[in-house]
């Protein structure tokens, strides 16, 4: 939680539409207000009406099957029969996420506490979920009031819902149904930067923490927010750093002095793939005006054969599929968003011969979230095995055509290393990715004495999937700073001094020498050795800001 204002904008409506991947964006890492749509409500009570009917026919001498969840014990417990009392409804609740906040490492970020409880709004407002308006508008004041329950990184199997997870922002907004908690027993929260207690902040922010109903307990706790909103977040990052390594790889394409003939439409239009085609086109474009490239649909090459190495040629082929990997990631974020992933849901709609309306399913098993964060794992790290191959080439004096050792055309020899480490760090970068890419998805270990025997791992998957975007995000930013140098370097060859690179390229040089770095100083043409985490520092930034591909895009738009 931090006492910044959230932004002044208008808020993201829940219930109108769908819910968008920008819309959780725009919430989780903008800090947008959300409010509900009053229609919602009117959806939600079907299911919470068939339910407090029930609760009301329990009691002593009456004879209540056991429901799951409702009155029954959990997992491998739940042909149990936990209690005949109607108000023993609330406490099963509220032991339920007592016993289920159990994570443990680093607190995530607040953008993944935020569009976790984001998704969570949305799922439940599916009206299957049978809990009370009251659930859903405490989580919309949190997150407009900014409580960010503190998340521990690991606890999730993504099966059986995010429990773990779901249970520390659970416990933060709900109490016991006597009103005697103690600070020890409502979780933590992040309040300017320090961890307090849940009760702590909820009284800062003037929100009442509530008691728990028959069924809320669970319903906020089984469902695929969190590994859901981790995959989210990575997707949009991924499809920025995508278009971003597009531009870096113009600008390489251009400082080498590529071949024109490699993307050619008509070359792509015979194998017919729809992303390789058209990242074909987004390259041309970006190429477009440059007389730095040898060739193109209507100019003979002058160079024999005219032939770039894999990493240029072939960035079509490659950048193509992960382009279309990501777009099909897209499609399962988007249903997910929007889906109802708790157990059992309520359709008071089925048959009236069908008196149990609470359905036992599986919608709480993140395989589709797990599938969709290991391809983006995968995809992403090819984004960064091709980028480092394009900086090992722009060092080595003896495939850069022409340009200086590492880039750097020092006065003596040997005396500095230019840009010889940022190649160094990229490929530490990649070969971490090359490990957190095994799919997560592929493994299982069965829980709760065998009821739960498998699981999706999704968790796992959505955090490696972060981390390896958050990686090759730098290697990008790597590949920015070097083609910038590089082509000051071309246009200062006496053979190319009257060339010119395109207009994209010479946008993003000229972002990258108008930005400072992060001690300050300003990011220039490097004649010597100086300290490079800053400017890599900086660089990072504008990669992931999308700083590049707006400043890039406003060019080419006129």
């Amino acid at each position: 939680m931090t006492t910044a204002v959230l932004a002044e904008t208008a808020p993201v409506t829940i219930g109108v539409h769908r819910a968008t991947l920008d819309d959780l964006i725009q919430v989780a890492r903008h800090r947008r207000p959300v409010i509900i749509d009053d229609a919602v409500f009117d959806a939600m009570a079907p299911s919470r009406e068939w339910l407090d009917g029930i609760v009301d026919a329990m009691g002593p001498g009456k004879q209540t099957p056991p429901i799951y969840s409702i009155n029954t014990g959990f997992g491998s417990l739940a042909g149990r029969k936990a209690f005949a009392e109607p108000a023993d409804a609330a406490e099963l609740s509220r032991r339920l996420v007592l016993s289920n906040a159990a994570g443990v490492g680093r607190h995530v970020d607040e953008e993944v506490v935020r569009a976790t409880m984001f998704i969570r709004i949305v799922s439940l407002t599916q009206g299957y979920s049978g809990v009370r308006p009251e659930i859903v508008s405490t989580l919309a004041r949190m997150l407009n009031a900014g409580v960010c329950p503190a998340i521990p990184e690991y606890g999730s199997l993504g099966a059986s819902g995010d429990l773990i997870p779901l249970a520390h922002v659970a416990i933060v907004m709900s109490r016991s149904h006597t009103g005697e908690d103690v600070d020890l027993d409502s979780g933590e929260a992040l309040l300017d930067g320090k961890v307090v207690s849940g009760i702590a902040a909820m009284r800062h922010a003037g929100i009442e923490r509530l008691p728990l109903g028959a069924k809320d307990g669970l319903a906020l706790l089984n469902g695929t927010s969190f590994s859901c909103a981790q995959a989210a977040l990575a997707l949009y990052d991924a499809q920025n750093l995508l278009e971003t390594a597009q531009i870096t790889a113009a600008m390489t394409i251009e400082a080498l002095m590529g071949f024109g003939d490699a993307f050619i439409d008509e070359l792509h239009q015979a194998r017919g793939q729809r992303g390789q085609i058209e990242v074909a086109a987004r390259i041309r474009e970006l190429l477009s005006g440059s007389t730095l490239i040898d060739g193109n649909a209507s100019t003979d090459p002058v160079r024999q054969p005219p032939q770039d190495a894999y990493s240029l040629r072939c960035i079509p082929q490659v950048f193509g599929p992960i382009k279309d990997t990501l777009a099909f990631a897209a499609g399962i974020i988007d249903n997910e968003i929007n889906a109802a992933t708790d157990n059992p849901l309520i359709f008071p709609s089925l048959p009236d011969n069908r008196k149990l309306k609470a359905v036992s399913g599986g919608n709480f098993h993140a395989e589709y979230v797990a599938f969709a964060a290991d391809f983006i794992s995968i995809v992403v790290t090819e984004i960064g095995n091709i980028t480092e191959r394009r900086l090992f080439r722009l060092d080595d004096g003896t495939l850069n055509r022409g340009l200086p050792d590492m880039l750097i055309d020092s006065e003596q020899t040997g005396m500095d290393c230019g840009y010889m480490l940022p190649q160094y760090l990229a490929a530490a970068l990649v070969s971490d990715c090359k490990t957190l890419a095994h799919p997560d998805s592929v493994d299982s270990i069965p829980t709760c004495a065998n009821q739960e025997d498998h699981v999706s791992m999704a968790n796992n998957a959505g955090r490696h999937a972060r981390q390896i975007v958050a990686n090759i995000e730098s290697v990008v930013g790597i590949e920015l700073l070097m083609a910038a140098q590089a082509l000051e370097l071309r246009a200062a060859h006496p053979d190319t001094g009257d060339a010119r690179p395109g207009a994209a390229s010479a946008a993003a040089l000229a972002l990258v020498r108008g930005s400072k770095s992060a001690d300050g100083r300003p990011i220039d043409h490097i004649l010597a050795d100086v300290v490079m985490y800053p400017r890599v520092r900086k660089a990072l930034d504008l990669v992931h800001s999308g700083s590049v591909v707006e400043t890039v895009n406003k060019v080419l738009a006129g």
